[in-house]
């Protein structure tokens, strides 16, 4: 976001080498942070923070926030990722775009001190954008960084870091929300739904989240839905073997998928409401019954369906 590449660019014009690392999860990726890097001269290198970041988020040490985001843990998370990097390739210190009082609750003193507390590396974390409202760092007091070149904001207005954008010539940068998915209530309504019934271990189940309309069957089997073309080839890639996948012969309609449930049979409910639901979600107009291939397009054993209405639906949605 425009806050690191500020940070980042601070360290930069005092002829610091800089190295920009962007952390990847199921609920967060690196595009945005590989193109507004990329635009400032630095290519950040993607690290994979999935495993460790899901054994945190099943019990933070400092809980959630408005919904599922456990900001501190994730940064002080990320902060001991960076640390291991730093120790192995010979860096000195680690920096962030954190803005004291940006976030109330996760950008405050204490949560500042307890970030750096618990990566493990406090004595090497540096924050650029507020430093000259901070206690000062080893690295300031040694020389290593120049103090009085670093920056003093503070606050949840964005304007001067906005203006010192245009000053340096910075154009290129993400919105500062959205980056997150565990800060969005649709989200983090599915997955607090997935946790109660498969838990939180696997990170292609968090993934499906982000695609379909979702159905939670009554004897527990998950159903997802695609809306649209994009998301029907999204549940064809994100599809494995023990699934079952579901999708209509002759009118245009969804892919479904039903995650570990390949070996259903045609008589079984879940496989009919499964069924019913690919009929019921294409273009088929009620009452009608249409053929529903079982299997990916090449393989399609066709099973006769009859078209309900939508809202027959509407209590096993997620």
């Amino acid at each position: 976001g425009l806050d690191s590449l500020l940070a980042a660019l601070t360290l930069k014009r005092q002829g610091i080498d800089v190295r920009l690392l962007t952390f990847v999860t199921p609920f967060f990726g690196a595009d945005r942070a590989m193109a507004s890097g990329r635009a400032i001269g630095l290519e950040p290198r993607p690290v994979d923070l999935t495993e460790p970041h899901l054994v945190m988020l099943r019990a933070p040490k400092y809980g959630y926030g408005r919904y599922m985001n456990p900001c501190i843990d994730c940064h002080a998370l990320m902060f001991a990722q960076a640390g291991r990097i730093m120790r192995d390739e010979g860096g000195d210190f680690l920096f962030s775009g954190e803005v004291l009082g940006q976030r109330p609750m996760s950008q405050n003193r204490q949560s500042l001190a307890a970030v750096a507390r618990e990566s493990g590396f406090a004595g090497h974390i540096l924050r650029p954008l507020s430093a000259q409202v901070l206690e000062p760092t080893a690295m300031e007091e040694t020389g290593l960084v120049d103090r009085s070149r670093l920056l003093g904001f503070s606050g949840r207005s964005r304007k001067p870091q906005i203006a010192l954008a245009a000053e340096w010539g910075v154009t290129n940068y993400p919105n500062p929300a959205g980056g997150c998915l565990l800060t969005d209530p649709v989200f983090t309504h599915r997955l607090k739904e997935l946790a109660d019934h498969e838990g939180l271990n696997d990170p292609r189940l968090m993934h499906l989240l982000k695609v379909g309309r979702h159905f939670r069957l009554p004897d527990g089997f998950k159903v997802v839905v695609g809306r649209n073309e994009r998301e029907n080839e999204a549940l064809m890639a994100w599809s494995r073997p023990g699934d079952l996948i579901l999708h209509t012969i002759t009118d245009p309609g969804p892919v479904v998928l039903v995650p570990g449930a390949a070996l259903l049979g045609a008589d079984h409910p879940s496989f009919l409401l499964a069924a019913s639901l690919t009929a019921s979600y294409s273009d088929a107009a009620a009452p009608r019954t249409i053929p529903i291939a079982v299997g990916r397009p090449e393989e399609g054993e066709p099973t006769m369906v009859q078209v309900l209405p939508r809202p027959d639906f509407s209590g096993f949605m997620v």
